[in-house]
């Protein structure tokens, strides 16, 4: 998730401080990634020092408001425009523990696979019940709105990490099966072996 984008975008809309773009973020996002004031305050430094945004003046109690400038707005409009980069996608956990699961002595990949499972399929039916309270009525603002898209991908996204997982264990049963019977390792060598010298003979 962008912080940096998210920031600007809110502040397209007015002048903010910390804190309230704080709420008005976790707001928009359903509390999905929530935000700490120092990682606001850090993230408008770095805008600021980039010249994305400008302090602008203080409200009534003293806070200290931020503005998106015309650089940030330029910067903002190419964020909306350009496509999510999917070539170097991040780290994930659960991939990254699968494959290392594979073949480890003593860890036992199914039941990993099942245990992951049921928790990704409870998560799954937390979220649509979710998604039927926000339907329950209509959504009245666009922080509703919003975040009934962010609660519906994360619908998807679970759904398509359970078909996976099926995938997963489907394959390791087929692979399961298939060392079962298959020859001993030097029996395929000599086998290969001999192939290649019958075919060496048969050509003289």
């Amino acid at each position: 998730m962008s912080i940096r984008h998210g920031l600007l975008a809110l502040l397209e809309r007015g002048p903010r401080y910390g804190s309230q773009l704080r709420t008005e973020f976790e707001s928009r996002t359903g509390s999905t990634w929530p935000l700490n004031v120092g990682q606001v305050y850090t993230t408008l430094s770095r805008l600021e020092r980039d010249g994305l945004v400008v302090q602008d003046d203080e409200d009534d109690q003293g806070h200290a408001l931020y503005a998106i400038t015309d650089a940030g707005r330029t910067e903002l409009r190419s964020w909306f425009e350009t496509p999510v980069d999917r070539s170097n996608p991040p780290r994930d956990e659960l991939a990254i523990k699968l494959a290392m699961a594979v073949g480890a002595p003593g860890v036992d990949i199914r039941a990993v696979i099942q245990s992951q499972r049921h928790h990704t399929v409870k998560a799954m039916q937390d979220y649509t019940r979710l998604k039927a309270q926000s339907l329950s009525d209509v959504p009245a603002n666009r922080d509703e709105v919003a975040w009934l898209l962010v609660l519906e991908q994360l619908i998807f996204q679970a759904e398509a990490e359970a078909r996976w997982l099926d995938h997963c264990e489907t394959r390791l049963v087929r692979l399961a099966e298939a060392a079962a019977t298959d020859p001993e390792p030097e029996t395929r060598t000599v086998g290969r072996a001999g192939s290649r010298i019958a075919r060496a003979h048969s050509r003289r």
